[in-house]
């Protein structure tokens, strides 16, 4: 970590085809003028015509399982079942583990497969080791039988375990020592500077606000605003803290977030709560999962709201949407609704009238394309719908979701304009957007003024420039440097 100085003065840095210096003082930018008309009295950093902009924020990310999850089994590339059983197989002959130990993997997307994924499967394969496979969406886990035993002895599975159970299964295993959970966390910090990432929001489940007052103390250079669960909803209330309040002792960097609460599942689980059934299913089950009912629903997201506490409700489906959208407006409550990821036609106008951002991952447009096309057939013109979203006058906000995507908001970015991946044709191209608008929604501030915070991003090129049929390069788009609170946290050259 560069150690930062009271003043940094930036010279030669290229702001709208111009050279200018820009003063930072502390942490905002205290002044922008041109190269050379004010002599710098404090440290300089020659940027020598680089590129500067607003740096980049991700809306919506799960930090300690993206942190985790460079040291698991990766498994996205499967195809099927049993393809995933035999990259088990295949990494226990590779590297037996140490008796006792748990095999975690991750990125399974079983919404396309043409098997089922069983406990019996992976027995085949493991023996007595226990292995769990945690889904690509987080919300299913696939286990084998001396997993179910070892980590969730009270349920009955035939090897998955779905939604509330998943996410408690989940929080088990990833319960480490804090020091070395907190050495991975800083570690995933350092490459999303590299990215040009100067703030994200944080979901997990754990008491966030703790984990972060406590990395910041340690000298962790991200902002972070620390969403919470129901679990810690009141702790956040008796402390009086308000969505946007910089937590002590923090250097600044931290802030209260927004309530964070799950009204659905998702698509590839196909728990997502839609108003039409998911092929193949029969019954409620068909239609999704409501996780929370509609009085509760209110009643928690009315008292974060009396609290100064903005929402932030997960809905994937469109009725889950729906639910979610009544909720702000029977409340009078602010937030966003995080994924909207299959919305009514009806619904997008609201969006704006109630105040209410779409926190988007436009990596998921990618990623679930062909899951949306099997399971939501005839629906997906309304599904991952950034352009409309924008035309209705909705604030969008962009975010990976990661461990579900990379942390890397220049491949959010690429997805959103792009809406393919290399050598596929656009997926809903009529639901694209511009270049100027992914960016917007990848800042906190879409322009550098006196004033603003200190958070810069330095590019070797300008974004900008490129044409929306050569979006695919935003996703390897060369970051130069980050600044942070006026830090130099990153630097190339």
């Amino acid at each position: 970590m560069i150690s930062k100085p009271t003043t940094l003065t930036l010279t030669r840095a290229r702001l709208a085809d111009q050279l200018m210096d820009i003063v930072l003082h502390d942490d905002r930018v205290a002044a922008i003028h041109p190269t050379g008309t004010v002599r710098a009295n404090s440290e300089t950093v020659d940027l020598d015509g680089r590129v500067v902009m607003p740096g980049l924020w991700d809306h919506h990310v799960h930090v300690d399982m993206w942190a985790l999850r460079e040291s698991r089994l990766d498994v996205s590339s499967a195809r099927s079942a049993a393809e995933c059983a035999a990259l088990v197989r295949a990494r226990l002959a590779e590297r037996p583990l140490d008796p006792g130990a748990t095999l975690v993997g991750t990125g399974f997307q079983d919404g396309t497969w043409p098997d089922l994924p069983t406990a019996e499967l992976l027995d085949a394969c493991t023996g007595p080791v226990p292995v769990v496979l945690i889904s690509h969406d987080i919300h299913c886990a696939w286990l084998n039988t001396e997993a179910l035993r070892r980590w969730a002895p009270a349920l009955r599975s035939d090897g998955l375990v779905l939604e509330q159970d998943c996410y408690e299964l989940v929080a088990r295993i990833n319960d480490l020592p804090v020091e070395h959970l907190d050495a991975l966390v800083a570690e995933s910090v350092r490459r999303a500077h590299a990215r040009g990432t100067v703030g994200i929001v944080e979901f997990e489940r754990r008491p966030n606000l703790d984990s972060w007052e406590r990395r910041a103390r340690s000298g962790v250079t991200m902002r972070v605003a620390c969403g919470v669960y129901t679990d810690h909803l009141d702790d956040a209330i008796r402390r009086g803290l308000a969505t946007g309040d910089v937590l002590p002792g923090t250097r600044g960097l931290v802030e209260m977030g927004s309530f964070k609460i799950v009204v659905d599942g998702s698509l590839n689980t196909r728990t997502a709560w839609c108003h039409d059934p998911f092929p193949g299913l029969d019954g409620e089950e068909a239609f999704g999962l409501q996780a929370v009912g509609a009085d509760d629903l209110r009643d928690l997201v009315g008292r974060a709201h009396e609290a100064g506490i903005t929402s932030a409700v997960h809905a994937i489906g469109d009725r889950a949407n729906t639910l979610a959208l009544d909720t702000f407006e029977k409340t009078g409550a602010r937030g966003t609704i995080e994924h909207a990821q299959l919305v009514s036609t009806r619904d997008l106008e609201r969006f704006a009238r109630l105040g209410v951002a779409a926190s988007v991952q436009p990596r998921h447009v990618i990623d679930d394309r062909d899951v949306a096309d099997r399971h939501w057939h005839g629906r997906t013109e309304r599904a991952f719908p950034l352009a409309s979203l924008l035309s209705a006058g909705a604030r969008v906000l962009f975010g990976s979701d990661a461990p579900v995507a990379p942390l890397d908001p220049w491949v959010s970015m690429a997805s959103a304009v792009s809406r393919a991946d290399r050598g596929q044709s656009p997926w809903h191209a009529e639901q694209r957007i511009s270049i100027d608008q992914a960016l917007s929604a990848s800042m906190r501030h879409d322009r550098l003024t006196p004033g603003v915070p200190a958070d810069l991003v330095v590019l070797a090129t300008d974004p900008r420039a490129l044409k929306t049929e050569e979006a695919g390069q935003l996703a390897a788009m060369p970051v130069e440097a980050t600044v942070v609170a006026g830090e130099l946290v990153y630097r190339r050259w």
